[in-house]
């Protein structure tokens, strides 16, 4: 089944970037938020706003959320107004919020007992390649329900990596979530050694962008930290909802994750203090006001870009 029609349910940060690389391809986009005011750029370039989850369904054969927590998945699926009361077997849900594996097998049974199909999709890379169409995504479900998908999926991203069954995808991301934040805790008591050492800033940066100690994560957040902006276009109860996932996980399994109830112990001591709305990476700031040191370098960018050029979507095989 070839799908026109697309509904796209959660226009936050990434939500809105996505939605309109999807605009771009030239698909007719049917758009909802609670928050109308989000749409607002995206109805000027020729989406349709729909007044609810109801008429997203109604008008579409696709549906797409991108929602910031578990909670607000499992609204937009059982309200009254919402999927579950609403869809049939003409529909595809593709899931790409960052959300907890055992709800979505959960919902995912409720939406196939109405026949349609579903696919999770969450994507990984940062706003910035949100934004570009150059972010990643990983995907689980049946295997038929990814080739539908495809076409729309390489329209929002480059890398597309098909992982087998439903909660295989929402699991990698956590993992691979944690791995950042990690990596952004280590990178600011890191910078904060080279800074007391009498390092310059800038050095210290491209030292470690050369190293074996490199990362994605470095790459672009240590940029916007060094600026002193830490603008990363990511919050910090998306970081500590992430955390707690990836805890929750490793509960589930019963491992003795030491880091993990650290990091989470960090990350909601980040929350308490600077607030949800406060950007993940000013979590390096604890160790900034610690230490009363700023760590500062000049010629870093407030915002991050993406300066690749947009690459169709291609499926990862190995």
């Amino acid at each position: 089944m070839i799908d026109h029609k697309i509904g796209f349910i959660g226009l936050g940060n990434v939500g809105s970037k996505l939605a309109n690389n999807i605009l771009q391809a030239d698909y007719n986009l049917f758009i909802y938020d609670l928050n109308k005011s989000t749409s607002n750029e995206l109805v000027n370039k020729g989406a349709v706003w729909k007044n609810s989850v109801k008429e997203i369904v109604d008008n579409t054969s696709l549906i797409i959320t991108c929602l910031p927590s578990p909670q607000a998945v499992t609204e937009v699926v059982e309200s009254k107004l919402g999927m579950i009361e609403n869809i049939n077997n003409k529909h595809l849900w593709i899931e790409m919020s960052t959300t907890d594996e055992k709800e979505m097998i959960r919902l995912s049974k409720l939406i196939e007992s109405k026949g349609a199909n579903v696919l999770e999709a969450p994507v990984t890379g940062g706003q910035h390649r949100a934004e570009s169409g150059n972010i990643s995504v990983l995907t689980a479900g049946k295997r038929e329900n990814f080739d539908r998908a495809f076409p729309i999926l390489s329209e929002i991203g480059f890398q597309v990596l098909y992982c087998g069954k439903l909660g295989n995808a929402s699991t990698l991301k956590v993992a691979t979530n944690y791995l950042a934040s990690i990596n952004l805790l280590s990178i600011g008591e890191a910078l904060m050694v080279c800074k007391k050492y009498g390092i310059d800033l800038k050095s210290a940066y491209h030292g470690i962008r050369i190293s074996s100690g490199n990362s994605f994560v470095h790459e672009t957040e240590s940029q916007v930290i060094l600026n002193g902006s830490y603008d990363v276009g990511f919050t910090m109860d998306l970081a500590c909802k992430d955390v707690g996932l990836f805890d929750k996980l490793t509960d589930k399994f019963n491992i003795p994750a030491a880091i993990s109830k650290l990091m989470n112990k960090i990350f909601n001591e980040g929350l308490e203090k600077y607030g949800k709305r406060s950007f993940s990476t000013s979590i390096v700031k604890i160790l900034e006001e610690q230490c009363n040191v700023n760590l500062r370098a000049s010629d870093f960018p407030s915002q991050l870009i993406d300066y690749e050029p947009r690459k169709k979507g291609i499926e990862i095989k190995f």
